[in-house]
């Protein structure tokens, strides 16, 4: 009845805004139709507008889309993506006392006694938390300027009724639909809810934040504030206060004189290194989460804000991809489709040059041209297609990924549109794929390994002694046969005795 009512909700405010309108577009007769019957509603507004303001009502999963959509400019009319930007950072904010209530509830004590000049005009909104400048306190330093993150109160019992809503079409898209099992919709659904739980607990987002600066200190790429965590609490997060200006705002960056071709190629690096380097990735990288510096110290460096929702990639996951990505680029269709096999992507059974012909279908026509004429997210659903022929399983981990490629893409394309992004990036995997296989890959994994064999090494002798014992024992009853096998175990255990020594010695000798 909860689920039935909320979607009962979520048809009236469509109806409310006028969904249908926007839907039946080339239906016109339809249309007219459904404006005769509900005569009482207002849509003079303009048509963006209202879609904005229905899903600002909606919640913030519709924001969410809302965000995502905004990027693809290339795929929406100009006036809705420019309405459904201003979900990025421009929500309406929730109310000044309602901030102090937080705020009181996780301190424990007024505002004033933790912060100095705090602010109660949120500086940025959006559909789960807000955010407020002030100052650290005068002894821990004054005039240190920060931003202090607050969540939405009764956020999350909106997003878990909004989940509860996926999770019942994700149950009725397997039963009812033929590819349903094989879309794994109920496993995504669950990815997608674990991530959003992350985002109602802003310590977990303040370690994401944290980590993503680890992981980029020495890097002149990629600014990532600091976290102050003796003031971070379930439901506030603060940080150091970062200056910059919106990506989006291409013409205030070039009359800034940032290299906006290079600022675009940089932006792609970015993205690659957090994937295949890290298997960390910002996944929600909408404008409003992204910012240039302009300051002469730092001009053309990207600025990552809200780490709410962060991806996650194991190792044999970044391999597959990386061979994939490499293929890709080096139109070797047949790697692409023996590494799908391979990874369990698709059944073991699968031709391999039957899949690597409909890959080749999609993806040659792409090659050569600047961003501006190609779109991955066509891309990706003509693969989509192709991959229902194949029973192509869907991968839950890699669902964010994908959302951050094409969020990547819509960035891209609004930097600089004659960006060669597959020759952009080539480069990048294929250092990446030679550090991952190279000398240099086996040196840092025999490193890696070096405290498991400082442990086992110093029992072989004991443990060598120990089974020869035992086969001398049992020598006077085992027959020729099985005395010859016992003798070739203990050359075995006398090898990797030896090679144990020469590993170590390596290890000392390549320090």
């Amino acid at each position: 009845m909860r689920h039935f009512l909320r979607l009962f909700r979520i048809s009236r405010v469509a109806l409310r805004y006028g969904f249908d309108q926007l839907a039946l577009e080339r239906a016109p007769a339809l249309r007219r139709l459904l404006a005769t019957l509900l005569f009482w509603r207002d849509l003079s507004a303009p048509r963006g507008e209202r879609l904005r303001l229905a899903l600002e009502a909606l919640g913030p999963i519709f924001v969410k889309f809302g965000q995502v959509l905004s990027t693809r400019r290339d795929l929406l009319p100009t006036d809705i993506a420019d309405e459904l930007a201003k979900l990025q950072d421009q929500v309406p904010p929730f109310a000044a006392d309602e901030v102090n209530a937080t705020l009181l509830r996780a301190y424990g004590r007024p505002v004033d006694a933790v912060f100095r000049n705090f602010n109660f005009d949120a500086a940025a909104s959006a559909s789960v938390a807000q955010v407020h400048f002030a100052e650290l306190p005068q002894t821990d330093g004054a005039g240190t300027s920060v931003a202090v993150k607050i969540l939405r109160p009764g956020i999350a019992d909106v997003i878990a009724r909004d989940v509860g809503l996926l999770r019942v079409a994700a149950g009725l898209v397997e039963r009812l639909f033929a590819d349903g099992k094989r879309l794994r919709p109920l496993e995504v659904v669950a990815e997608f809810e674990r991530h959003l739980e992350d985002e109602l607990d802003l310590m977990r987002e303040a370690a994401n934040c944290s980590q993503l600066r680890r992981n980029f200190a020495r890097s002149t790429l990629l600014l990532v504030p600091q976290v102050h965590w003796d003031w971070c609490r379930t439901e506030v997060m603060v940080m150091e206060r970062m200056h910059g200006v919106p990506v989006s705002q291409v013409e205030r960056l070039r009359e800034a004189g940032v290299d906006i071709p290079l600022l675009a190629r940089t932006g792609v690096e970015i993205f690659f290194m957090q994937v295949f380097r890290d298997g960390f990735f910002h996944a929600d990288m909408h404008p409003g989460n992204v910012q240039v510096s302009i300051d002469p110290a730092n001009k053309g460096r990207y600025i990552a804000l809200d780490f709410g929702i962060m991806g996650t990639l194991s190792d044999s996951d970044k391999q597959y991809l990386a061979i994939n990505f490499i293929a890709f680029f080096r139109h070797d269709y047949r790697r692409v489709a023996s590494a799908h096999i391979e990874s369990g992507w698709v059944p073991k059974d699968t031709r391999v040059d039957e899949l690597e012909s409909a890959i080749r279908a999609v993806c040659e026509p792409v090659f050569g041209k600047p961003l501006k004429d190609i779109s991955l997210g066509i891309v990706l659903l003509q693969l989509f297609r192709a991959s229902r022929r194949f029973n192509v399983e869907i991968q839950p981990q890699l669902v964010l990924l994908q959302k951050t490629l094409l969020n990547v893409e819509g960035l891209g394309r609004q930097l600089y549109p004659e960006l060669d992004l597959w020759q952009t990036a080539k480069p990048y995997l294929e250092r990446w794929m030679e550090k991952q296989i190279g000398p240099e890959a086996f040196f840092r994994r025999m490193e890696q390994e070096a405290p498991y064999w400082i442990d086992v090494v110093p029992q072989l002798p004991r443990l060598l002694l120990q089974a020869l014992t035992e086969q001398s024992a049992a020598q006077s009853t085992r027959q020729t046969q099985a005395n010859s096998r016992d003798r070739l175990f203990v050359r075995l255990n006398m090898l990797l005795l030896v090679a144990g020594l020469i590993v170590v010695c390596a290890l000392i000798i390549w320090r």
